[in-house]
């Protein structure tokens, strides 16, 4: 037999107006009031009807997470902080809110499929994270998508990503300082007398791979080491998927071009690993022929050998602050953009130059 509201009200000795209130999480209820309803929904096992709710409320207890690539612990990362933020009181229930996983593949359509999805479910929060696409007409798309959402209830929150032009829709965004990040990594590489210094870049269209490839020619410059004797800048850079067989391949490419390199900037730790990987499968031993140095600090990067120098992100909570911010509990920034700071990580894996 099918549980109704009424029963719940019958068992927890109070109104189907007290349960509803306290199942949409929509209007205070006392303490004690709560737990003998939330009691009563786990006694009868009791589920609510989460389309007519919707209805019924403008938006559901949905939150969607888009992401890149669920894989990568970059967007894993974020993706489960957030999910830990968003859940109720008790983890029952009332006020419990559940979390899907988006995973566009890097694909622009599929990103703005998802949000179209998500807006049918009348999505309670929309997150999403890392870099965005540059390009003018899906930022154009995107806003106008958002802005949709927007309108319908959906609280929009980027995480990782720089603010979206001309779009009020966003509620809050937290974004990474990834120039910053890139320049104080090649700052380190260069104090310890490193001069010839190749780059592994990210794809060309993405915002993060933008910041942090001109945070390293920001440093190169100012040293001096980023030009040629005739004033051209040294263009020792390979652009290619933030992945480990890209960051083989790339360092490979780098060492045709200049077997005298010294050092390695990968644009994440993954692709810093296929870098290292491709060095020793030259003979080339790390940090004591060439050093490596990659970004993000990623979990696995203090256990490579040697232990990787990276720049850490605090991507467990920035995820964790922007499941709060989606959900209401915490309040936005000032202005709506709040800036990540990136922390220059020292491990074994760069040392001088010995050549």
């Amino acid at each position: 037999m099918t549980v109704t509201l009424a029963d719940v009200a019958a068992r927890a000795q109070v109104s189907p107006a007290t349960v509803s209130r306290v199942l949409n999480g929509n209007y205070p209820v006392a303490t004690a009031t709560r737990e003998r309803v939330l009691r009563a929904v786990d006694d009868l096992d009791y589920v609510l009807n989460g389309p007519a709710s919707s209805l019924a409320a403008s938006t559901s207890d949905l939150v969607g997470i888009l992401v890149n690539d669920i894989a990568d612990p970059f967007f894993g990362i974020m993706a489960g902080a957030v999910q830990s933020e968003i859940g109720g009181p008790g983890g029952r229930a009332g006020g419990e809110r559940m979390a899907v996983v988006c995973n566009t593949g890097g694909s622009p359509e599929r990103e703005l499929t998802y949000l179209t999805l998500l807006q049918r479910q009348r999505a309670a929060a929309v997150i999403l994270t890392g870099g965005a696409l540059e390009d003018p007409a899906h930022a154009a798309a995107m806003s106008a998508k958002l802005a949709r959402l927007a309108d319908a209830g959906t609280r929009i929150v980027l995480c990782g990503r720089p603010p979206l032009e001309d779009s009020d829709a966003v509620a809050a965004t937290l974004t990474f300082d990834n120039r910053s990040g890139g320049r104080r990594l090649t700052e380190h590489l260069l104090a310890l007398g490193h001069r010839r210094i190749g780059y592994v870049a990210g794809p060309l269209e993405r915002t993060t791979t933008r910041h942090r490839l001109e945070g390293h020619r920001d440093a190169l410059a100012a040293s001096g080491a980023g030009r040629t004797g005739n004033g051209a800048r040294d263009e020792l850079t390979v652009h290619g998927p933030y992945t480990r067989r890209s960051g083989y391949e790339a360092t490979l490419e780098l060492l045709r071009r200049d077997p005298d390199l010294t050092a390695v900037v990968a644009a994440n730790d993954t692709v810093a690993l296929g870098a290292s990987a491709a060095l020793r499968d030259r003979g080339l031993r790390i940090p004591e022929d060439i050093s490596v140095a990659g970004f993000d600090d990623l979990p696995f990067s203090v256990d490579a050998v040697p232990a990787l120098t990276t720049v850490r992100l605090p991507l467990h909570e920035a995820g964790a602050r922007a499941g709060r911010l989606a959900t209401g509990m915490e309040e936005a920034p000032p202005g709506g953009v709040a800036t990540i700071a990136a922390e220059l990580m020292v491990r074994g894996s760069t040392a001088p130059p010995r050549r």
